[in-house]
């Protein structure tokens, strides 16, 4: 899902990371990334008769998008009340299967959807308005009615937006975690991770380390890659939790993989005093590199670094390229 980083709250986060607002929905229908909890998901609902069948989300999961629009049309037209076959509209218009895409059709549909208290259509509508598109102008206060309405209903997103914009708008902290924690209570990994960052601050809420590493650790094992980073240091520190710098080392070599140069920083510094890992000049070179290029200087790794045996070298310019290749 790509999304836009809301500058303000990295005020917060000792590591230089922001909460991302969800601007955009799931580019793949109904499969969001790691970084987000199931809750989340901007699928439509499902059908309103208990086990009935719903033949045009079925075709839609099938990829027959066509058999999909067609059932969705022909549902909408005999019931003008069918929030899953409106909001399954929305979701053929805003990724273009099937038919042209546009985000204007895709909100007109998900605002019918919306009206009937269909809670993944107004997220869905949500994050149109939030970021807008062809034809349709963004809208911020709109987008936010659209979230307020899903949050009623427990909508992940919804609430983990609504949180985003408690702090950018109003600087809010005690109501940015009060919806960040009901977010990560319904799946949300985002959410952990922000509601971990304010629970260790004590910003909005009282300050808990113990309960900040929980939600941390949420957060990393979602694979929210500030949250990887944020527990490897709690774990590498014994803060909020058993010290264990051979886990940390393991969680800073995942976000190090994934390009986080706070990982890669930190990770070389653990190659070049062998805590947590096996002591690793060329490692250690490498990973300091790769920061390097991703604008994290460190002057103290130059240092440490600076003279390197001509094996070490050689190794640590074949593992550069390996991760450049990468």
């Amino acid at each position: 899902m790509a999304a836009r980083r809301l500058a303000w709250a990295a005020l917060l986060v000792a590591v230089g990371a922001a909460w991302p607002a969800r601007a955009q929905a799931p580019a793949a229908p109904y499969v969001l990334p790691p970084q987000a909890g199931g809750a989340a998901s901007s699928r439509p609902s499902p059908p309103a008769a208990p086990g009935a069948p719903d033949l045009a989300y079925g075709a839609y999961q099938r990829g027959l998008y066509a058999t999909a629009l067609q059932e969705a049309l022909r549902r909408a037209a005999a019931n003008p009340k069918d929030a899953p076959a409106l909001a399954l509209l929305g979701q053929i218009y805003r990724d273009g299967f099937a038919a042209r895409q546009s985000d204007a059709q895709a909100a007109r549909w998900y605002r019918l959807a919306s009206a009937l208290d269909d809670a993944p259509a107004a997220y869905a509508l949500g994050q149109l308005l939030l970021r807008g598109g062809e034809g349709l102008e963004p809208d911020r206060a709109a987008a936010k009615a659209q979230f307020e309405r899903a949050a009623v209903h427990g909508q992940a997103g919804a609430l983990y937006n609504l949180g985003v914009m408690a702090l950018e708008d109003q600087k809010d902290f005690a109501k940015a975690a009060d919806q960040f924690r009901r977010a990560a209570e319904a799946g949300d990994d985002d959410a952990a991770y922000s509601y971990g960052v304010l629970l260790r601050e004590g910003r909005g809420v009282a300050l808990d380390i113990s309960e900040a590493a929980h939600w941390l650790k949420r957060a990393a094992d979602g694979g929210v890659i500030a949250g990887e980073v944020e527990f490897a240091i709690m774990l590498f520190n014994g803060v909020g939790v058993e010290k264990n710098e051979a886990d940390a080392a393991k969680l800073l070599a995942l976000a190090a993989g994934r390009n986080n140069p706070i990982a890669q920083n930190r990770l070389a510094h653990l190659y070049v005093t062998g805590r947590g890992v096996p002591r690793d000049l060329a490692r250690a070179a490498m990973w300091h590199r790769v920061a390097k290029g991703l604008g994290d200087e460190d002057a103290g790794l130059d240092a440490a670094l600076a003279h390197l045996s001509p094996e070490e070298a050689r190794h640590a310019d074949e593992l550069t390229r390996k991760q450049a290749d990468f």
